[in-house]
């Protein structure tokens, strides 16, 4: 059953996580890092979908360093908390974090990273700097900004066409930067795998899930 855990980082940090067990015999971990809306139902679901699909799944809710138990919807003024909830954290705080949840669950046998919106650039970083063995990227924001920090395992990133927030053009100088990742676009908007959201679009969702399973059958189990 899913449950939610309390994990310490390297700082003495304690926040909280929510794990979901593998069905059946585990094929290996996925940390699934959030968007900014915290650990909600949405991210919540997704642990639980990657666990069903055979891994032991994990969400740190990152935002547990400036508070406990932040969960946003989707509306303006969420997106305007959750904007503010984000510039608050510090992304070496993150991987704090973040490698927390790695310790917890690499005992499944290989790990990925996967992340949604800022939690897509946080797995890219991630991807350079912790020890994964792949990472995935839906929407991945800002990537520009950390461009100096090349993912070092092999790295899958869903991208929407009409993505206002991340223009085409970025995501070619990202491409530029790092070709020897693996990238798709979709016919969408920001945030198109999100079922809570207006911007969803199932069969953008629906393809890039099976691309992104095809990507960790390949390099994780």
């Amino acid at each position: 059953m899913a449950r939610w855990e309390t994990l310490m980082a390297r700082d003495g940090h304690e926040f909280a996580a929510y794990l979901a067990p593998a069905q059946g015999t585990p094929r290996g971990a996925i940390v699934v890092l959030q968007e900014i809306f915290g650990v909600n139902e949405h991210i919540r679901g997704v642990v639980e979908q990657y666990a069903a699909a055979g891994f032991l799944s994990i969400a740190p809710a990152l935002f547990d360093r400036i508070g406990r138990n932040i969960e946003l919807g989707y509306e303006p003024r969420d997106v305007e908390l959750a904007r503010g909830y984000m510039l608050q954290i510090e992304r070496a705080k993150s991987l704090l974090d973040i490698s927390a949840a790695i310790n917890v669950v690499k005992h499944a046998g290989k790990v990925a990273t996967v992340g949604y919106c800022w939690g897509g650039q946080l797995s890219w970083v991630s991807a350079g700097q912790l020890p994964v063995n792949a990472a995935v990227g839906y929407y991945s924001s800002r990537l520009w900004e950390v461009m100096d920090r090349l993912p070092a395992c092999p790295m899958l990133l869903h991208f929407g066409e009409q993505d206002a927030g991340i223009p085409l053009e970025r995501v070619e100088a990202v491409r530029a930067a790092f070709p020897q990742g693996t990238y798709y676009l979709y016919p969408a908007g920001h945030g198109f795998n999100c079922n809570a959201r207006a911007a969803y679009h199932a069969p953008s969702a629906a393809l890039a899930w099976q691309r992104t399973q095809d990507f960790l059958k390949t390099h994780i189990g």
